[in-house]
């Protein structure tokens, strides 16, 4: 029979290397993850260079560089709305050290525009933070007898889909938003896709096509110049550069809410401590006077957010696009 001694000895063993395996499976404390980053972090932007996702990045490159002691390096991913970009970063290791910036198409609406996803941005990505938010304007040409929202509405329920509109291309936020123009104003456009905001809203000045959906940094310049009438801004608040236009809501579409916007997430899996590390640091920096008059003057605006916050406006925004891409019937192949 074994000594009792023995036996404490050899069941206190046991404990301890239970201890130990639980501990060695458990997600490390942000203090135990001391190290983290050690090597440089690439993030996968998933449009081209010169584009507004693109522009902020590359603003904040510097001081995340700086803050966190590594390089951090911008690959750019564009296509299929952001999937090709953001199949890249669901794929990577768990571990940081490859983080995405995706759109609301990529993270919210995509889902119910393709027939198949190369990812499931619910349960393949982590929400790190928000980035920014793009208002968007619906602009005519001056030409248009309809001067505010309301008359323009009228106009077009008078004259099912006589007028059309252009926007940023099929399944874009700017499409969405003028269908969500469409379904709460009761109306009939006749939609006219371009490849971006510029090119839409040039059609508009030479008079190829009445109305457009376009970002704010295509627009402002051609405003201020009176070469484009701007009815309403899609964002719930009015906007620093436009103090004067109205939001949908307030120009008769109660509840309206369109706002392109950007953020970043990490893959599945991605320790807490880590996401906690880079939201500290992205939130810090887009907190930053300097950053923040940078990105406005681009037509953006920063929106920082907590990483629990960002994943619950994402888990909103999918949502609400569902409803509007299955009343529209819209597809993208």
């Amino acid at each position: 029979m074994p000594h009792p001694l023995s036996r404490r000895r050899a069941l206190a063993t046991l404990a301890t290397a239970a201890t130990m395996a639980t501990l060695a499976s458990t997600p490390l404390p942000l203090h135990a993850q001391a190290d983290y980053p050690n090597k440089p972090i690439r993030v996968v932007v998933t449009f081209p260079p010169g584009g507004s996702a693109d522009a902020v990045v590359r603003l904040l490159v510097p001081r995340l560089t700086e803050k966190l002691g590594q390089q951090v390096v911008v690959d750019n991913r564009p296509g299929a709305g952001g999937n090709i970009g953001l199949a890249v970063v669901a794929k990577a290791p768990p571990d940081g050290y490859t983080i995405g910036v995706g759109a609301a198409g990529a993270l919210a609406a995509n889902v119910s525009l393709y027939a198949q996803m190369p990812f499931d941005p619910a349960k393949d990505l982590r929400p790190v933070s928000g980035l920014a938010a793009i208002p968007f304007v619906l602009v005519g040409h001056p030409s248009l007898p309809a001067k505010t929202l309301r008359e323009l509405l009228a106009q077009a329920r008078a004259e099912p889909g006589k007028l059309s509109v252009a926007h940023g291309g099929n399944g874009t936020a700017m499409h969405l938003s003028s269908q969500l123009f469409a379904q709460m104003g009761d109306v009939k456009f006749t939609e006219v896709p371009y490849k971006g905001s510029g090119p839409a809203a040039l059609d508009v000045i030479g008079g190829q096509v009445p109305l457009a959906v376009v970002d704010l940094s295509a627009s402002l310049p051609h405003i201020r110049a009176g070469k484009l009438v701007a009815y309403a801004v899609t964002s719930p608040q009015r906007l620093q550069q436009l103090p004067d236009v109205p939001t949908a809501a307030e120009a008769g579409l109660a509840g309206y809410d369109s706002t392109g916007w950007f953020g970043v997430v990490a893959p599945a899996g991605t320790p807490a401590a880590v996401v906690q590390r880079l939201n500290a640091e992205l939130t810090a920096a887009l907190r930053d006077e300097t950053i923040q008059a940078a990105m406005r003057a681009q037509g953006m605006e920063p929106m920082p957010t907590t990483a629990d916050a960002f994943d619950a406006y994402i888990r909103a925004e999918t949502t609400k696009w569902a409803r509007v891409i299955k009343a529209a019937n819209i597809k993208v192949e």
